[in-house]
């Protein structure tokens, strides 16, 4: 399982992927290649949004916790932790890591880095495993969302809790709990789902420093951002790997169609 995979994004880099995965299992016999894959599920975890601002450098960690319930009473607990970085221009440096059991955390691998440039309007996802990347339009928004001031209203909204004010990592946040009912019959539920998330919002930052989800068709999703240096970080970050095949996505002048930011919430 991957935090923040986007594949929709990644046509080329996937088939890419795929087509070794292929390699490795080509000596199966007939009777596995010939059964049927029916069945199954993919799930992507979506992680913290870190919106494209400008004068506000920083590098942290995201430390994410996925914990999911079973019908049979058992639970499934995956974690992991990954970089991140914004520049005073605006560039955002996310790694993206596998999502692991708690014991090893430690080896999660790197399964792709993401760089977004609001100057240049690139957005360059790399494999380094691969030494591929591909670059494509990014175009941030011109305002970026502050959970402060869009609420999450709707017809299911059932209570907005301001949380009042506390420090984290030595910077000011701003608490919210937001509730939504899922009336029985809406989604097939048989019963009222109750979906609860709490959320501090670091207004210097312009992220969420910590925030959790409850819901009962996902379980509970706890992200907490760590080791938060404010000021330039290191150059390097930004740099594609040295060596790497580049895949040119990018649309003609004049007709690419805006992009937003890399959701991270997607870690």
């Amino acid at each position: 399982m991957q935090e923040g995979q986007i594949l929709r994004r990644l046509p080329f880099l996937f088939l890419l992927v795929l087509a070794g995965a292929i390699n490795t299992t080509g000596a199966q016999d007939a009777q596995n290649r010939a059964r049927p894959a029916d069945g199954g599920t993919r799930e992507v975890l979506i992680s913290i949004l870190i919106p494209s601002l400008a004068n506000a450098p920083f590098t942290a960690i995201v430390n994410t916790e996925w914990i999911r319930l079973l019908a049979d009473g058992s639970s499934i607990t995956l974690k992991n932790h990954r970089a991140i970085a914004r520049d005073k221009d605006g560039r955002i440096f996310q790694e993206r890591r596998v999502l692991v059991p708690d014991e090893n955390r430690e080896g999660s691998p790197v399964s792709q880095i993401e760089i977004s440039d609001p100057v240049s309007h690139e957005l360059i996802i790399c494999v380094p495993q691969e030494l591929v990347c591909q670059v494509e339009d990014f175009f941030a928004p011109l305002e970026p969302p502050s959970p402060l001031a869009q609420p999450a209203q709707g017809p299911n909204s059932t209570g907005i809790v301001d949380l009042g004010k506390r420090f984290i990592e030595r910077l000011e946040t701003i608490g919210r709990r937001e509730t939504v009912t899922i009336p029985k019959g809406q989604i097939g539920n048989n019963s009222p789902l109750l979906v609860k998330r709490e959320y501090w919002y670091s207004p210097l930052l312009g992220i969420n420093l910590s925030s959790s989800r409850s819901d009962p068709r996902f379980g509970t999703q706890n992200f907490e951002v760590t080791d938060v240096v404010i000021g330039e970080p290191d150059a390097k970050l930004f740099a594609v790997p040295s060596g790497s095949k580049m895949i040119n996505l990018k649309s003609p002048v004049g007709t690419g169609e805006p992009q937003q930011a890399p959701h991270s919430e997607t870690p």
